[in-house]
Protein backbone atom coordinates (compact mmCIF):
# COMPACT_ATOMS: atom_id res chain seq x y z
CA UNK A 1 0.00 0.00 0.00
CA UNK A 2 1.37 3.41 -0.94
CA UNK A 3 2.00 5.62 2.10
CA UNK A 4 0.51 9.13 1.97
CA UNK A 5 2.33 11.94 3.77
CA UNK A 6 1.15 15.47 4.41
CA UNK A 7 2.93 18.33 6.11
CA UNK A 8 0.77 21.16 7.46
CA UNK A 9 3.71 23.61 7.41
CA UNK A 10 3.34 26.51 4.92
CA UNK A 11 6.33 28.69 4.09
CA UNK A 12 5.88 31.91 2.16
CA UNK A 13 8.87 32.69 -0.03
CA UNK A 14 9.55 35.00 -2.89
CA UNK A 15 7.84 33.85 -6.04
CA UNK A 16 5.38 31.61 -4.20
CA UNK A 17 2.11 30.57 -5.76
CA UNK A 18 -0.87 32.91 -5.53
CA UNK A 19 -3.37 32.69 -2.65
CA UNK A 20 -5.94 30.74 -4.70
CA UNK A 21 -3.38 28.04 -5.47
CA UNK A 22 -2.36 27.86 -1.83
CA UNK A 23 -6.00 27.47 -0.81
CA UNK A 24 -6.38 24.62 -3.31
CA UNK A 25 -3.28 22.97 -1.83
CA UNK A 26 -4.76 23.25 1.66
CA UNK A 27 -8.04 21.70 0.50
CA UNK A 28 -6.14 18.87 -1.14
CA UNK A 29 -4.13 18.30 2.05
CA UNK A 30 -7.30 18.29 4.14
CA UNK A 31 -8.82 15.72 1.81
CA UNK A 32 -5.73 13.55 2.24
CA UNK A 33 -6.10 13.74 6.02
CA UNK A 34 -9.78 12.78 5.79
CA UNK A 35 -8.85 9.88 3.53
CA UNK A 36 -6.29 8.69 6.04
CA UNK A 37 -8.82 9.01 8.85
CA UNK A 38 -11.34 6.99 6.87
CA UNK A 39 -8.76 4.34 6.14
CA UNK A 40 -7.79 4.24 9.81
CA UNK A 41 -11.43 3.84 10.80
CA UNK A 42 -11.75 0.94 8.37
CA UNK A 43 -8.74 -0.74 9.92
CA UNK A 44 -10.24 -0.31 13.39
CA UNK A 45 -13.46 -1.95 12.24
CA UNK A 46 -11.50 -4.73 10.56
CA UNK A 47 -9.79 -5.54 13.85
CA UNK A 48 -13.05 -6.84 15.34
CA UNK A 49 -14.43 -8.51 12.20
CA UNK A 50 -13.97 -12.09 11.07
CA UNK A 51 -14.25 -15.49 12.71
CA UNK A 52 -12.16 -15.20 15.86
CA UNK A 53 -14.00 -16.77 18.75
CA UNK A 54 -14.39 -20.45 19.57
CA UNK A 55 -17.38 -21.17 21.77
CA UNK A 56 -16.29 -23.07 24.91
CA UNK A 57 -18.06 -26.14 26.20
CA UNK A 58 -20.68 -25.32 28.81
CA UNK A 59 -19.67 -26.16 32.38
CA UNK A 60 -22.55 -28.54 32.82
CA UNK A 61 -22.99 -31.12 35.53
CA UNK A 62 -22.47 -33.90 33.00
CA UNK A 63 -19.12 -35.59 32.42
CA UNK A 64 -17.87 -35.36 28.84
CA UNK A 65 -14.92 -37.10 27.19
CA UNK A 66 -13.93 -36.04 23.67
CA UNK A 67 -11.56 -37.29 20.99
CA UNK A 68 -12.41 -41.03 21.07
CA UNK A 69 -11.41 -42.58 17.73
CA UNK A 70 -13.00 -45.85 16.59
CA UNK A 71 -12.56 -48.07 13.54
CA UNK A 72 -14.99 -51.01 13.54
CA UNK A 73 -16.13 -53.57 10.97
CA UNK A 74 -19.32 -55.65 11.13
CA UNK A 75 -21.88 -57.34 8.89
CA UNK A 76 -23.58 -54.04 8.03
CA UNK A 77 -22.74 -50.37 8.37
CA UNK A 78 -25.48 -49.92 10.99
CA UNK A 79 -24.10 -52.76 13.10
CA UNK A 80 -20.58 -51.32 12.80
CA UNK A 81 -21.85 -47.93 13.91
CA UNK A 82 -23.60 -49.35 16.96
CA UNK A 83 -20.53 -51.38 17.87
CA UNK A 84 -18.34 -48.30 17.39
CA UNK A 85 -20.47 -46.30 19.81
CA UNK A 86 -20.22 -49.03 22.45
CA UNK A 87 -16.47 -49.18 21.98
CA UNK A 88 -16.24 -45.39 22.36
CA UNK A 89 -18.28 -45.56 25.58
CA UNK A 90 -15.96 -48.21 26.98
CA UNK A 91 -12.81 -46.25 26.07
CA UNK A 92 -14.28 -43.03 27.50
CA UNK A 93 -15.10 -44.82 30.74
CA UNK A 94 -11.52 -46.10 30.89
CA UNK A 95 -10.19 -42.55 30.35
CA UNK A 96 -12.21 -41.36 33.32
CA UNK A 97 -10.65 -44.05 35.49
CA UNK A 98 -13.90 -45.88 36.09
CA UNK A 99 -13.96 -49.45 37.48
CA UNK A 100 -14.34 -52.50 35.23
CA UNK A 101 -17.99 -52.84 34.33
CA UNK A 102 -20.03 -54.55 31.59
CA UNK A 103 -20.67 -52.51 28.47
CA UNK A 104 -24.40 -52.59 29.21
CA UNK A 105 -23.85 -50.98 32.63
CA UNK A 106 -21.66 -48.27 31.10
CA UNK A 107 -24.22 -47.63 28.38
CA UNK A 108 -26.91 -47.06 31.02
CA UNK A 109 -24.91 -44.10 32.37
CA UNK A 110 -24.40 -42.46 28.96
CA UNK A 111 -26.53 -39.39 28.25
CA UNK A 112 -25.49 -38.93 24.62
CA UNK A 113 -22.79 -39.56 22.04
CA UNK A 114 -21.34 -36.52 20.27
CA UNK A 115 -20.28 -37.15 16.66
CA UNK A 116 -17.23 -35.16 15.66
CA UNK A 117 -16.49 -36.91 12.35
CA UNK A 118 -17.80 -40.18 10.99
CA UNK A 119 -17.64 -42.32 7.85
CA UNK A 120 -20.14 -45.14 7.41
CA UNK A 121 -19.43 -47.83 4.82
CA UNK A 122 -21.25 -51.04 3.88
CA UNK A 123 -19.42 -52.91 6.65
CA UNK A 124 -17.12 -50.38 8.29
CA UNK A 125 -17.47 -47.42 10.63
CA UNK A 126 -14.71 -44.84 11.24
CA UNK A 127 -15.40 -41.92 13.54
CA UNK A 128 -14.16 -39.46 16.15
CA UNK A 129 -16.69 -39.38 18.98
CA UNK A 130 -17.38 -37.75 22.31
CA UNK A 131 -19.25 -39.43 25.14
CA UNK A 132 -21.34 -37.60 27.76
CA UNK A 133 -22.07 -39.43 31.00
CA UNK A 134 -24.88 -38.49 33.37
CA UNK A 135 -23.19 -37.24 36.53
CA UNK A 136 -26.04 -38.38 38.77
CA UNK A 137 -25.35 -41.97 37.70
CA UNK A 138 -21.62 -41.93 36.95
CA UNK A 139 -20.54 -39.51 39.69
CA UNK A 140 -20.44 -42.26 42.31
CA UNK A 141 -17.74 -44.07 40.32
CA UNK A 142 -15.68 -41.26 38.77
CA UNK A 143 -14.94 -37.63 39.57
CA UNK A 144 -14.41 -35.97 42.91
CA UNK A 145 -16.91 -37.14 45.43
CA UNK A 146 -18.08 -35.37 48.54
CA UNK A 147 -17.34 -31.76 49.43
CA UNK A 148 -14.53 -30.19 47.45
CA UNK A 149 -12.83 -26.81 47.56
CA UNK A 150 -13.93 -24.62 44.67
CA UNK A 151 -11.98 -21.65 43.45
CA UNK A 152 -13.35 -18.19 42.81
CA UNK A 153 -14.31 -17.48 39.17
CA UNK A 154 -11.04 -17.29 37.21
CA UNK A 155 -10.82 -15.61 33.81
CA UNK A 156 -8.78 -17.71 31.35
CA UNK A 157 -6.29 -15.83 29.15
CA UNK A 158 -4.63 -18.50 26.94
CA UNK A 159 -1.49 -16.96 25.42
CA UNK A 160 0.12 -18.76 22.46
CA UNK A 161 3.67 -17.94 21.31
CA UNK A 162 4.34 -19.42 17.88
CA UNK A 163 6.36 -18.25 14.89
CA UNK A 164 7.68 -15.25 16.79
CA UNK A 165 4.17 -13.88 17.47
CA UNK A 166 2.07 -13.85 20.64
CA UNK A 167 -1.68 -14.16 20.29
CA UNK A 168 -4.81 -14.87 22.30
CA UNK A 169 -8.04 -14.28 20.38
CA UNK A 170 -6.70 -12.42 17.33
CA UNK A 171 -7.17 -15.58 15.25
CA UNK A 172 -8.59 -19.02 15.92
CA UNK A 173 -5.50 -20.65 17.37
CA UNK A 174 -5.01 -24.28 18.47
CA UNK A 175 -4.25 -23.33 22.08
CA UNK A 176 -7.47 -21.36 22.36
CA UNK A 177 -9.39 -24.27 20.84
CA UNK A 178 -7.87 -26.73 23.32
CA UNK A 179 -9.08 -24.60 26.23
CA UNK A 180 -12.50 -24.10 24.65
CA UNK A 181 -12.95 -27.87 24.28
CA UNK A 182 -11.67 -28.69 27.78
CA UNK A 183 -14.32 -30.33 29.96
CA UNK A 184 -14.01 -28.09 33.00
CA UNK A 185 -16.97 -29.39 35.00
CA UNK A 186 -14.74 -31.97 36.72
CA UNK A 187 -12.18 -29.39 37.83
CA UNK A 188 -12.35 -27.52 41.16
CA UNK A 189 -11.20 -24.42 39.26
CA UNK A 190 -14.12 -22.24 38.20
CA UNK A 191 -12.83 -21.30 34.74
CA UNK A 192 -14.50 -18.34 33.00
CA UNK A 193 -13.66 -18.89 29.33
CA UNK A 194 -14.42 -15.97 26.99
CA UNK A 195 -15.61 -16.65 23.47
CA UNK A 196 -13.04 -14.22 22.05
CA UNK A 197 -15.32 -12.83 19.34
CA UNK A 198 -15.99 -9.18 18.57
CA UNK A 199 -14.57 -6.62 20.97
CA UNK A 200 -13.21 -9.27 23.34
CA UNK A 201 -10.28 -9.77 20.97
CA UNK A 202 -9.29 -6.12 21.53
CA UNK A 203 -9.50 -6.29 25.33
CA UNK A 204 -7.98 -9.70 25.99
CA UNK A 205 -4.59 -9.62 24.30
CA UNK A 206 -1.16 -11.03 25.10
CA UNK A 207 -0.12 -7.57 26.27
CA UNK A 208 -2.86 -7.59 28.90
CA UNK A 209 -0.89 -10.18 30.90
CA UNK A 210 1.94 -7.65 31.45
CA UNK A 211 -0.34 -4.92 32.80
CA UNK A 212 -0.14 -4.21 36.52
CA UNK A 213 -2.85 -1.58 36.89
CA UNK A 214 -5.45 -2.90 39.34
CA UNK A 215 -8.01 -0.41 38.06
CA UNK A 216 -7.60 -1.73 34.52
CA UNK A 217 -7.80 -5.35 35.69
CA UNK A 218 -10.91 -4.67 37.76
CA UNK A 219 -12.63 -3.20 34.71
CA UNK A 220 -11.73 -6.24 32.62
CA UNK A 221 -12.68 -8.81 35.26
CA UNK A 222 -15.99 -7.10 35.99
CA UNK A 223 -17.00 -7.49 32.36
CA UNK A 224 -16.70 -11.27 32.70
CA UNK A 225 -17.92 -11.52 36.30
CA UNK A 226 -14.56 -13.00 37.38
CA UNK A 227 -12.55 -12.51 40.58
CA UNK A 228 -9.05 -13.09 39.20
CA UNK A 229 -7.22 -14.37 36.12
CA UNK A 230 -5.21 -17.46 35.16
CA UNK A 231 -2.74 -17.14 32.27
CA UNK A 232 -1.71 -20.45 30.66
CA UNK A 233 1.20 -19.89 28.25
CA UNK A 234 2.06 -22.21 25.36
CA UNK A 235 5.26 -21.78 23.34
CA UNK A 236 5.43 -23.92 20.18
CA UNK A 237 8.70 -24.43 18.28
CA UNK A 238 8.54 -26.24 14.93
CA UNK A 239 11.67 -28.05 13.81
CA UNK A 240 10.63 -27.68 10.14
CA UNK A 241 7.30 -27.22 8.33
CA UNK A 242 5.16 -30.27 8.95
CA UNK A 243 7.79 -31.80 11.24
CA UNK A 244 8.10 -32.33 15.01
CA UNK A 245 6.80 -29.65 17.37
CA UNK A 246 8.27 -28.90 20.79
CA UNK A 247 5.97 -27.26 23.31
CA UNK A 248 6.83 -25.42 26.52
CA UNK A 249 3.87 -24.72 28.78
CA UNK A 250 3.84 -22.36 31.74
CA UNK A 251 1.07 -21.78 34.29
CA UNK A 252 0.75 -18.24 35.63
CA UNK A 253 -1.99 -16.35 37.42
CA UNK A 254 -3.01 -12.98 38.81
CA UNK A 255 -2.42 -9.39 37.75
CA UNK A 256 1.28 -9.76 38.66
CA UNK A 257 1.67 -12.73 36.26
CA UNK A 258 2.84 -14.98 39.12
CA UNK A 259 4.68 -18.17 38.09
CA UNK A 260 3.23 -21.50 39.23
CA UNK A 261 4.94 -24.20 37.18
CA UNK A 262 6.11 -25.35 33.76
CA UNK A 263 6.49 -28.53 31.70
CA UNK A 264 7.42 -29.61 28.17
CA UNK A 265 5.76 -31.89 25.62
CA UNK A 266 6.44 -32.97 22.03
CA UNK A 267 4.30 -33.77 19.00
CA UNK A 268 5.61 -35.70 16.02
CA UNK A 269 3.71 -33.67 13.41
CA UNK A 270 0.95 -31.12 12.87
CA UNK A 271 -1.61 -33.94 12.94
CA UNK A 272 -0.53 -34.85 16.48
CA UNK A 273 -0.59 -31.24 17.73
CA UNK A 274 -4.28 -31.12 18.83
CA UNK A 275 -3.87 -34.27 20.94
CA UNK A 276 -0.73 -32.85 22.55
CA UNK A 277 -2.46 -29.57 23.39
CA UNK A 278 -5.43 -31.42 24.91
CA UNK A 279 -3.06 -33.27 27.21
CA UNK A 280 -1.25 -30.03 27.97
CA UNK A 281 -4.51 -28.39 29.09
CA UNK A 282 -5.16 -31.30 31.46
CA UNK A 283 -1.66 -31.02 32.94
CA UNK A 284 -2.08 -27.25 33.20
CA UNK A 285 -5.35 -27.81 35.06
CA UNK A 286 -3.39 -30.10 37.40
CA UNK A 287 -0.96 -27.27 38.19
CA UNK A 288 -3.84 -24.95 39.01
CA UNK A 289 -5.46 -27.65 41.15
CA UNK A 290 -2.24 -28.04 43.14
CA UNK A 291 -1.99 -24.28 43.56
CA UNK A 292 -5.58 -24.15 44.82
CA UNK A 293 -5.03 -26.92 47.35
CA UNK A 294 -1.78 -25.23 48.45
CA UNK A 295 -3.53 -21.92 49.08
CA UNK A 296 -1.77 -20.05 46.25
CA UNK A 297 -4.66 -19.65 43.84
CA UNK A 298 -6.58 -17.03 45.76
CA UNK A 299 -8.03 -13.79 44.36
CA UNK A 300 -5.65 -10.87 44.70
CA UNK A 301 -7.02 -8.64 47.50
CA UNK A 302 -6.02 -5.51 45.59
CA UNK A 303 -8.59 -6.41 42.91
CA UNK A 304 -11.36 -5.98 45.49
CA UNK A 305 -9.84 -3.09 47.42
CA UNK A 306 -11.64 -2.12 50.60
CA UNK A 307 -11.30 0.99 52.73
CA UNK A 308 -9.05 -0.80 55.22
CA UNK A 309 -6.54 -1.74 52.53
CA UNK A 310 -6.39 1.85 51.32
CA UNK A 311 -5.99 3.06 54.90
CA UNK A 312 -2.84 0.98 55.40
CA UNK A 313 -1.48 2.08 52.01
CA UNK A 314 -1.95 5.77 52.84
CA UNK A 315 -0.44 5.25 56.29
CA UNK A 316 2.65 3.67 54.72
CA UNK A 317 2.93 6.54 52.24
CA UNK A 318 2.60 9.07 55.05
CA UNK A 319 5.44 7.38 56.96
CA UNK A 320 7.72 7.48 53.92
CA UNK A 321 7.05 11.17 53.32
CA UNK A 322 7.54 12.17 56.98
CA UNK A 323 10.39 14.72 57.44
CA UNK A 324 13.65 13.65 59.04
CA UNK A 325 12.81 15.55 62.21
CA UNK A 326 9.88 13.26 62.84
CA UNK A 327 7.13 15.87 62.71
CA UNK A 328 4.15 14.61 60.72
CA UNK A 329 3.06 16.32 57.55
CA UNK A 330 -0.22 18.01 58.33
CA UNK A 331 -1.28 17.99 54.68
CA UNK A 332 -1.56 14.22 54.78
CA UNK A 333 -4.51 12.85 56.75
CA UNK A 334 -3.84 10.14 59.29
CA UNK A 335 -6.57 8.01 57.84
CA UNK A 336 -8.25 8.07 54.47
CA UNK A 337 -11.23 5.84 53.85
CA UNK A 338 -12.73 5.45 50.40
CA UNK A 339 -16.01 3.56 50.72
CA UNK A 340 -16.44 1.12 47.86
CA UNK A 341 -19.96 0.06 48.73
CA UNK A 342 -21.54 3.49 48.38
CA UNK A 343 -23.44 3.75 45.09
CA UNK A 344 -22.46 6.28 42.49
CA UNK A 345 -24.88 9.20 42.10
CA UNK A 346 -25.40 8.14 38.50
CA UNK A 347 -25.84 4.44 39.26
CA UNK A 348 -29.13 2.95 40.48
CA UNK A 349 -29.13 1.93 44.12
CA UNK A 350 -30.68 -1.25 45.45
CA UNK A 351 -29.81 -4.81 46.36
CA UNK A 352 -27.26 -6.55 44.17
CA UNK A 353 -28.63 -9.75 42.62
CA UNK A 354 -27.35 -12.36 40.19
CA UNK A 355 -29.80 -12.94 37.36
CA UNK A 356 -29.78 -15.60 34.63
CA UNK A 357 -30.66 -14.21 31.21
CA UNK A 358 -31.55 -16.50 28.29
CA UNK A 359 -31.20 -15.18 24.75
CA UNK A 360 -31.30 -16.52 21.21
CA UNK A 361 -27.80 -16.89 19.72
CA UNK A 362 -28.03 -17.80 16.02
CA UNK A 363 -24.48 -16.53 15.45
CA UNK A 364 -21.56 -14.81 17.17
CA UNK A 365 -22.91 -11.36 16.28
CA UNK A 366 -26.12 -12.07 18.21
CA UNK A 367 -24.07 -13.07 21.26
CA UNK A 368 -22.06 -9.83 21.10
CA UNK A 369 -25.24 -7.78 20.68
CA UNK A 370 -26.94 -9.36 23.69
CA UNK A 371 -23.86 -8.95 25.90
CA UNK A 372 -23.42 -5.32 24.82
CA UNK A 373 -27.08 -4.54 25.53
CA UNK A 374 -26.97 -6.04 29.02
CA UNK A 375 -23.59 -4.54 29.94
CA UNK A 376 -24.87 -1.13 28.84
CA UNK A 377 -27.66 -1.14 31.45
CA UNK A 378 -26.87 1.23 34.37
CA UNK A 379 -26.20 -0.75 37.52
CA UNK A 380 -24.89 -3.87 35.80
CA UNK A 381 -21.64 -4.88 37.50
CA UNK A 382 -20.84 -7.86 35.33
CA UNK A 383 -22.26 -10.05 32.58
CA UNK A 384 -20.71 -13.24 31.22
CA UNK A 385 -21.96 -16.19 29.18
CA UNK A 386 -22.41 -19.33 31.27
CA UNK A 387 -23.77 -21.60 28.54
CA UNK A 388 -23.12 -20.78 24.89
CA UNK A 389 -25.07 -22.56 22.15
CA UNK A 390 -24.47 -21.04 18.72
CA UNK A 391 -27.63 -21.72 16.74
CA UNK A 392 -29.75 -22.19 19.87
CA UNK A 393 -30.41 -20.50 23.21
CA UNK A 394 -27.51 -19.26 25.33
CA UNK A 395 -27.45 -18.20 28.98
CA UNK A 396 -25.55 -15.35 30.60
CA UNK A 397 -25.07 -14.57 34.28
CA UNK A 398 -25.65 -10.93 35.18
CA UNK A 399 -24.81 -9.17 38.45
CA UNK A 400 -27.02 -6.09 38.67
CA UNK A 401 -28.10 -3.53 41.24
CA UNK A 402 -31.84 -3.41 41.74
CA UNK A 403 -32.49 -7.00 40.70
CA UNK A 404 -34.20 -8.57 37.73
CA UNK A 405 -37.11 -6.12 37.58
CA UNK A 406 -34.83 -3.12 37.06
CA UNK A 407 -32.81 -5.06 34.46
CA UNK A 408 -35.97 -6.13 32.62
CA UNK A 409 -37.31 -2.56 32.55
CA UNK A 410 -34.02 -1.20 31.17
CA UNK A 411 -33.87 -3.86 28.43
CA UNK A 412 -37.47 -3.14 27.42
CA UNK A 413 -36.44 0.48 27.07
CA UNK A 414 -33.78 -0.66 24.56
CA UNK A 415 -36.43 -2.43 22.46
CA UNK A 416 -35.99 -5.98 23.76
CA UNK A 417 -38.97 -8.25 24.48
CA UNK A 418 -38.48 -9.54 28.00
CA UNK A 419 -40.30 -12.41 29.68
CA UNK A 420 -39.62 -13.80 33.14
CA UNK A 421 -40.18 -17.17 34.69
CA UNK A 422 -38.41 -19.77 36.77
CA UNK A 423 -36.13 -17.16 38.32
CA UNK A 424 -34.65 -16.16 34.93
CA UNK A 425 -35.23 -13.63 32.17
CA UNK A 426 -35.60 -14.39 28.48
CA UNK A 427 -34.89 -11.61 25.97
CA UNK A 428 -35.66 -11.55 22.25
CA UNK A 429 -35.71 -8.97 19.52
Amino acid sequence: MMALTFSPKIRRVAGSAPASARRMALVAGGAAILALGAAGGYRLVAQVEGDRGIAPLANSEDIQVNGIKVDVTAKTGADARLEGWKQAEKEAWKKLGGPDMPVEAIDAMVSSVVIGQEQVGPRRYIATLGVIFNKARAGQYVGAGGATIRSAPMLVLPVLYSGGVQQVFEVRGPWQRAWAEFQASQSPIDYVRPVGAGGESLILTAGQASRRSRLWWRNVLNQFDAADVVIPYARLERQWPGGPIHGTFTARYGPDNTFLGTFEMDAGSEQELPAMLDKAVQRMDGLYRDALSGGQLRPDPTLTTSGQVLDSAFAELRTKLMPKGGAPIEALPSQVTIPTSAPSPLAPSGPVETVSVQFASPDAAAVDAALAAVRGVPGVRGAATMSLAVGGTSVMRVTVEGGSERLAAALRGQGWKVTSGGGALRITR
